[in-house]
């Protein structure tokens, strides 16, 4: 009998958790009609976050495929590392960003994509680069990024849903009825539901994936030592460079290879990797095998 991944679970979950907030506020505002818009916004938002979710998440950050001939070092490390993964090779897609960084999305193997930012191209080695790509590579292959994506389009959504919930109450649109009239509480509802959300996304994205993604790409790329370097740099560069569109968004942070946020409030409410010291030890020690 099959059953379902880990990851499909965790996909699952976040998917009906979205679905019952949608129907709560719909039922609360709209009462039966409210129903019914709610529901049909919620199959909308599930089959947009299952299928397009990588779409989303790529056009957010505006990143732009690229040819072969425009990236041929970057194209043809992401080739040999996923020959050796045994995987399909991603599209690779470069973000105009100065912020160094990169992240892989895509619902499989098959629809995978690695997004690098320029910043990151151009302060890393080839091999440093290798070690980055083999990060990401381990994920697609691990099926990570089905998962990060939807957690990342419907933490998102739900922000959203917040803030028009607060602009309705705050304005006396909804029910009138009994039922409707507890504008205070439910203010307070919604001004706890982004950081509720936020703890759940932080028990759907463990920080575990992220060693192990440290692991598997070490033995694809050969040198546990060249991702190493490549986090220590990463994460020096990262003092001095803002990935502004992830302050914004910083239910997207953890899609990255290294935590790109720099406002401290985000930083502990989003903080889904692990400390850049323990991922650098624990390759400086597979280095020593």
């Amino acid at each position: 009998m099959n059953q379902l991944s880990p990851n499909s679970l965790k996909t699952t979950l976040l998917l009906g958790v979205l679905t019952a907030l949608l129907l709560y506020f719909g039922q609360s505002f709209g009462g039966k009609s409210g129903l019914m818009m709610a529901f049909l916004s919620a199959l909308v938002i599930n089959f947009g976050a299952y299928w397009f979710s990588d779409k989303i998440i790529l056009a957010l950050y505006r990143a732009r495929e690229v040819r072969s001939d425009e990236q041929p070092q970057l194209y043809a490390t992401a080739a040999y590392l996923a020959e050796r993964a045994n995987i399909p090779r991603p599209a690779i897609y470069v973000i105009e960003e100065n912020a160094p960084n990169a992240f892989a999305t895509g619902r499989s193997p098959e629809h995978a994509a690695i997004a690098v930012t320029t910043g990151m191209i151009s302060l890393l080695t080839k091999d440093e680069l290798a070690g980055v790509i083999a990060h990401e590579l381990a994920h697609v292959q691990h099926r990570d990024t089905l998962i990060s994506c939807i957690a990342a389009c419907i933490g998102g959504a739900v922000n959203i849903l917040a803030n028009m919930v607060q602009w309705t109450v705050m304005f006396g649109m909804g029910r009138k009825d009994e039922a409707g009239r507890n504008g205070k509480f439910t203010m307070m509802v919604m001004s706890m539901i982004a950081p509720m959300f936020a703890v759940m996304i932080q028990m759907a994205i463990s920080r575990a994936r992220e060693f192990a993604a440290d692991e598997k790409g070490a033995e694809l790329c050969g040198d546990p030592m060249w991702l190493a370097n490549a986090l220590r740099k990463l994460e020096k560069a990262r003092e001095n460079n803002r990935l502004e569109e992830t302050e914004h968004n910083p239910a997207t942070a953890h899609l990255f290879i290294i935590n790109p946020l720099h406002n401290k409030q985000w930083s502990l409410l989003f903080s889904t990797h692990p400390p850049i010291g323990e991922r650098i030890q624990r390759l400086e020690n597979l280095s020593l095998f």
